[in-house]
């Protein structure tokens, strides 16, 4: 189920800043010029184990005839119909203008849970003066600084018991679900049809053809699974010229309901910044991916063009690099069966526990040959490995020093996991602990 948070309010209350610090990163460029945030943002946030997606959003401008503020709050009434929570930053310094109460007025009219975030408070007089904003007419009121991180704990434990939990949504046994994802017009559509062999999807060379995520029963050739069309615009007027960032929100919906996501992208351009954006997406998220270069029919090719696209991939996604990348003519046909059969082998590697004694075998011979190197005069020793317990691949290796474990060296760890038990196209997830 998806799990997705937007940011929210007018320009200049700390959405960017108060983003990196949900993320972990400084991804949102922060500055005190209202308008800068204009490109949407996407991070992983995690609390108390649990893992959401944040979207950062620009600030809203009722009634603005600026191009830019326009398209920001066009861009913004996506991701209020998209998300599951709305966070709706106020900024406790200026108190409540005009603007607030006008996006106030708007968000009053969705049915989507809104909590009010009131920034800038590190002090006992401004948590006071935050009781202010309770005129708005919301319930929940929180107060933080994005700066120093102060309320953000309370926040997002109200932030769970908001969000779907894991436990709300019980999985079954299902069918594996792939999710065809890509920016708009790269063919996701004519994939799908030739899949099933019928003209199930209006198929387009405008982008955006495609309105709502679709789902698609296969079931040929003893191959059953589900697919996950996404779209690129939603049957409204007032996105139509943001056809990109609607298939990104869509998208996101749908790889958090998929198993593998089929990474579609258009043989002309390569793989441009959106695709990266959402192939990281797709990795902190832990789910299977397999690359498909479409429209390959179109470019002419040498004895090394092959290899020349996929370094440029390679160079884009590392240092993941054990993804399946096929190159394929939705159009012509050309391979598209064999994307099925390797998205169902990536399924499979998600799924896939070795036992024990076979990775205690295998690593702890390697291990030995090539030990962590020493930090500050201590000797690190990794004495025993196991699998653990979760809905995908993640291990952990229990040692003297836990903490002294280099980045590079849990690196030559996982390619070793890859070289020898086969997890190509999944995500791994290592673990270090104190024996």
């Amino acid at each position: 189920m998806s799990k997705i948070v937007a940011i929210l309010g007018r320009p200049n209350v700390g959405k960017s800043t108060f983003f990196n610090r949900l993320v972990g990163e400084r991804r949102a460029i922060v500055d005190d010029v209202s308008g800068v945030t204009r490109d949407r943002h996407y991070g992983v946030s995690e609390w108390i184990g649990k893992e959401f997606v944040v979207v950062d959003t620009g600030g809203y401008v009722a009634n603005s005839s600026d191009y830019f503020e326009t398209e920001i709050r066009k861009q913004v009434e996506i991701a209020i119909a998209e998300a599951d929570l709305l966070l709706f930053m106020v900024d406790v310094t200026v108190g409540v203008t005009d603007e607030d109460e006008s996006f106030a007025r708007v968000l009053r009219k969705s049915s989507k849970p809104v909590l009010m975030v009131a920034n800038k408070v590190d002090n006992f007089d401004r948590a006071v003066d935050a009781a202010v904003f309770y005129k708005l007419g919301f319930k929940e009121l929180f107060t933080v600084s994005s700066m120093s991180g102060s309320g953000t704990g309370e926040l997002l434990d109200r932030v769970m018991e908001l969000l779907p939990s894991e436990e709300e949504t019980p999985e079954a046994e299902e069918l594996p679900k792939f999710a065809i994802l890509g920016r708009p017009n790269v063919g996701k559509s004519t994939l799908l049809n030739v899949l099933i062999g019928e003209e199930r999807n209006i198929v387009s060379p405008i982008p955006g053809t495609t309105r709502d995520t679709i789902h698609t029963h296969y079931n040929k050739f003893g191959k059953e699974f589900l697919l996950i069309d996404t779209a690129g615009l939603r049957k409204k007027g007032k996105v139509t010229d943001n056809i990109e960032f609607y298939s990104v929100m869509r998208a996101i919906k749908a790889m958090e309901e998929a198993d593998v996501t089929i990474l579609v992208i258009d043989a002309k351009d390569g793989m441009e910044s959106q695709d990266t954006n959402i192939f990281a997406l797709a990795e902190k998220r832990h789910k299977g991916i397999v690359i498909l270069v479409n429209k390959w029919d179109l470019i002419e090719k040498d004895g090394k063009t092959m290899e020349a696209f996929q370094k440029v991939i390679d160079e884009k996604i590392a240092p993941f690099t054990d993804v399946p990348v096929l190159y394929v003519s939705a159009l012509e046909k050309t391979r598209i069966f064999k994307a099925v059969e390797i998205a169902l082998e990536v399924y499979e590697n998600r799924k896939k526990r070795i036992p024990t004694h076979e990775l205690n075998e295998t690593m702890l011979k390697i291990i030995e040959g090539y030990p962590p190197p020493s930090v500050k005069g201590k000797f690190l020793k990794i004495k025993y490995v196991t699998q653990v317990q979760s809905k995908t691949p993640g291990f952990a290796f229990f040692c003297n020093h836990p903490q002294y474990i280099r980045e590079s060296y849990k690196r030559f760890l996982e390619n070793k996991l890859r070289e020898n038990f086969d997890f190509k196209g999944v995500p791994l997830s290592l673990f270090f602990r104190k024996k």
